[in-house]
């Protein structure tokens, strides 16, 4: 158990990250051009009704002092007040929490339903047609935008052949993993594109290891040394680039949300940044970082119980 010993003290290690992650995204948001009292009050709000409006959130009050009260409120397990929404910050992302999670879940599924049997086929036949088909398809997909692949997945899919939503989250468990397929499909289109690559390479790799060829000269068929050997450890370097591409995913989650109108933290945070919903945005920016850093934390557990070589 001592190869665990890095989980009593990597928490520590990641607090200073999460601070340097609040410092830049309050002096980001902050440098936004425009005045949320304004953009709330319209543009014939009178002096009065505008300095009270600042008044109310500290707008006026000096940016260290609007950033101490926004640690304060995190360290009391809040994220402040909505400008806009007129409600606790925490309730409004707990209220769009459930579809980023559903889409980012399945996002991940099925960029690894995708991903695995391909980069096998690929790298059992190297240099043959299923392995150049499978080249060509992955390097097709790293060069589609997300919000152009959506549109073409309503054109086809919605439009066309009528066979799921165009847009929305649906009400009931069933409608809603309806309405999810074509999302999920946007985003896992384009990340089953790095992860075949990476994975492809890495099968390879390890067919040509030692320990795969040691294995075949204990009489032990191909099928076995592929299961036992080869996948196990070419899975190791694709889970530590999904951890790193979780950025990537959420960024993704936030434009397929817009594009397919899904009411969840994606579509939040642009609703937040164009009204200069200062608080909003920073609550939807640290629990997006907090999961990224979640994520990676993981995917370090995941890596040494794969291989007990790993010390971290």
């Amino acid at each position: 158990m001592h190869r665990y010993r890095f989980v009593l003290y990597r928490p520590l290690q990641l607090l200073p990250v999460l601070l340097g992650i609040s410092i830049i995204t309050f002096v980001l948001v902050r440098s936004i051009p425009g005045d949320p009292a304004r953009i709330l009050l319209g543009t014939r709000a009178t002096p009065s009704a505008l300095a009270r409006i600042r008044d109310q959130y500290g707008l006026d009050d000096p940016l260290w002092i609007q950033y101490f009260y926004f640690l304060k409120n995190l360290a009391d397990g809040e994220m402040g007040r909505s400008i806009l929404y007129k409600v606790d910050v925490l309730g409004l992302i707990l209220g769009r929490l459930e579809p980023t999670l559903v889409l980012v879940s399945g996002s991940v599924l099925l960029s690894l339903a995708f991903a695995i049997p391909l980069a096998t086929f690929a790298a059992r036949n190297r240099g043959g047609i299923v392995d150049q088909g499978v080249r060509l398809l992955s390097t097709a997909g790293l060069g589609m935008p997300a919000f152009w692949l959506g549109l073409m997945l309503i054109i086809v899919f919605s439009v066309q052949l009528d066979l799921f939503p165009v847009s929305g989250y649906g009400t009931t468990p069933l409608d809603k993993l309806h309405h999810m397929v074509l999302p999920c499909l946007t985003i896992a289109l384009s990340l089953s594109a790095v992860l075949t690559r990476s994975l492809r390479a890495s099968l390879i790799a390890e067919m040509q290891s030692d320990a795969s060829t040691a294995a075949r000269a204990r009489g032990l068929p191909e099928s076995l040394v592929f299961r036992r050997h080869v996948l196990p450890n070419s899975l190791i370097p694709t889970l530590n680039l999904l951890a790193v591409n979780i950025g990537w995913l959420i960024g993704g989650t936030v434009v397929v949300e817009s594009v397919f109108a899904i009411p969840g933290m994606g579509q939040l945070l642009i609703r937040a940044i164009f009204t200069r919903d200062y608080m909003v945005v920073q609550g939807v920016a640290m629990v997006f970082a907090l999961a990224s850093v979640l994520v990676n934390f993981l995917a370090d557990v995941l890596t040494v119980t794969l291989d007990p070589r790993v010390r971290l």
